[in-house]
């Protein structure tokens, strides 16, 4: 009879004891007894899992943007583009799990959507933490939050300061390809608009890449991150219509109408635009 195999002779650990374990340091106790389901129905925590998993990868994203940015602001370009390229292969796991979410049918959906209450992703502060973060702000989205004071002053201090954007236009003004000054100045706290003289500058990167190789990698990264956002929004709309077709989401929203109307927001506008006039 084959001897079985005993890893403790190749030096594997194997009493914790007192000592730091994997479930320890990962915190797994807490983490695979947070999912606390509401009803007896066998979807309902595949739906749970799916949110709390997002809500840590958004965290993760949280910590790369804000890396990022404080890079960029620095000028220390290099790794914040590894950062953004972090986050976009962040959110391309984002976009897979929709294919597990879409498993679940409308009957199956319909067995447990009334245990929700009021709870709605659309009152996911992580989310629009990233949506502060990236340069797509609109004060009116902070009403959600008004009864955490802690989490109001999260997304207040986010509005307080430039996003990603802002402090990617001061460095593309720094490097030598002029951004108008009162873009540079504006109120940090209001929505992005598309401006013409900002798509006129990235236009100078692009047409001679070679001569601003770092601003030109530096826009490339932002439209991969925002490429990946837009298939998270796309791949959201459809796995909601498919699983509850037209109805009002369960936070009030409109549910497919209101997640279609974010199909149309851009991040970084300047940088799609150019590439008509290439």
């Amino acid at each position: 009879m084959t001897q079985s195999y005993d890893p403790a002779r190749e030096g594997a650990q194997m009493s914790f004891d007192g000592r730091m374990s994997y479930g320890d340091y990962l915190s797994l106790d807490a983490i695979l007894t947070a999912q606390k389901p509401l009803s007896a129905a066998h979807d309902e925590l595949l739906f749970i899992i799916q949110h709390q998993t997002a809500e840590l990868w958004m965290k993760l994203a949280l910590h790369e943007l804000g890396a990022a940015r404080s890079a960029i602001a620095a000028g220390t370009l290099p790794p914040a583009f590894k950062m953004l390229a972090r986050v976009a292969r962040i959110m391309e796991q984002l976009n897979s799990a929709w294919d597990v979410l879409r498993t679940m049918t409308p009957s199956d959906y319909t067995r447990f959507r009334d245990d929700l209450g009021q709870s709605s992703g659309f009152q996911s502060w992580q989310y629009r933490l990233i949506e502060f973060a990236a340069g797509n702000r609109n004060v009116a989205m902070l009403r959600p939050h008004a009864h955490r004071a802690d989490i109001l002053a999260k997304l207040e201090g986010e509005l307080a300061q430039p996003s990603l954007y802002d402090v990617a236009l001061a460095a593309l003004n720094r490097s030598g390809v002029a951004v108008p000054a009162d873009v540079l100045t504006r109120d940090f706290s209001q929505p992005w608009a598309a401006d013409d003289r900002v798509t006129a500058a990235w236009a100078k990167v692009y047409a001679a890449p070679e001569d601003h190789w770092q601003m030109y990698e530096l826009a490339e990264k932002l439209v991969d991150f925002e490429d990946y956002f837009r298939r998270w929004r796309f791949n959201h709309v459809t796995t909601v219509e498919r699983v509850i077709g037209l109805k009002r989401g369960t936070g009030g929203t409109g549910g497919v109408s209101y997640l279609r109307r974010m199909l149309e927001v851009e991040l970084f506008p300047e940088l799609w635009h150019l590439r008509t006039s290439l």
